[in-house]
């Protein structure tokens, strides 16, 4: 079943949304060569327990994994994408990192990712952390009240065939709301005008992830950790957004700058 939320309702995401988006923005900054992936974990672990925020991830369970999650953050490395589990590793110069963590704040969710580099940047990799930031960024704009879900879907999966990658229809977006995983699903590619009509309350996650060599994928033995099938680089963006009669609302918006400066660069030049 799908909830259409009352603006005092979007409200109250909002406030979870801005924690998330600071917290994201915290880590961001946070990682570089030498840091240790569970030096992240545990600054999310303090933050969150400050905050009085609830993770959606610990003790989480889907038929996907081998639960239960203990872990407040997925950190997935290079070739690793989705439902990385924090481990004992030193980031090296030139690793990709994605990070991804959804908490409640007094029983309202919000669901946010972001990719960075650590230290020196392989062009390639920034091409492909840029590619899922514009997807992202053209995902909300078609996120608009009277249109239809295929339409955020297919805006994601243009921008993914003009950078000259693939898409893999396993894992996408989603509702979100009282839950971090709610209906409906939301694609990463599909057809404009098809699907569900999109009405003001409907809260979503949209969240492109692209891999540089394949839209195939592995899971590791640890039941979570989704990697590239051919073992090459990834990179996820993800916001969690409201519809409004006004047009889509970015919940989790991070302080410290939407997008990367290539990014911002690309967006400018195509307007």
């Amino acid at each position: 079943m799908i909830e259409l939320k009352s603006p005092a309702e979007v409200e109250r995401m909002a406030v979870t949304g801005q924690f998330v988006g600071e917290l994201l923005a915290e880590l961001g900054a946070a990682t570089a060569v030498g840091v240790n992936l569970m030096d992240l974990e545990h600054l999310a672990r303090r933050r969150i327990k400050e905050r009085g925020a609830e993770s959606c991830y610990w003790d989480y369970s889907p038929s996907f994994g081998r639960g239960p999650f203990r872990h407040v953050l997925c950190l997935s490395v290079n070739d690793a994408v989705l439902h990385g589990l924090p481990h004992d590793y030193v980031l090296r110069d030139g690793d990709l990192l994605s990070i991804d963590m959804a908490v409640t704040i007094d029983g309202w969710a919000a669901d946010s990712a972001l990719s960075v580099i650590a230290g020196t940047p392989d062009p390639a990799d920034q091409k492909l952390i840029e590619a899922t930031e514009v997807a992202l960024v053209a995902g909300i704009g078609a996120a608009q009240a009277g249109g239809h879900l295929g339409d955020i879907s297919a805006a994601i999966g243009e921008v993914a065939g003009r950078y000259g990658y693939g898409v893999n229809g396993e894992f996408g977006g989603h509702g979100i709301g009282r839950t971090m995983h709610e209906a409906p699903h939301v694609a990463n590619s599909g057809r404009p005008r098809r699907g569900m009509r999109l009405e003001p309350g409907l809260t979503l996650a949209i969240e492109p992830w692209f891999c540089r060599g394949t839209d195939k994928i592995r899971t590791d033995e640890d039941g979570w950790t989704i990697r590239s099938a051919d073992g090459s680089r990834t990179a996820h963006s993800e916001h969690t957004v409201a519809i409004t009669e006004a047009g889509p609302r970015v919940l989790t918006g991070r302080d410290r700058g939407e997008q990367s400066p290539a990014t911002r660069s690309t967006l400018a030049d195509q307007r």
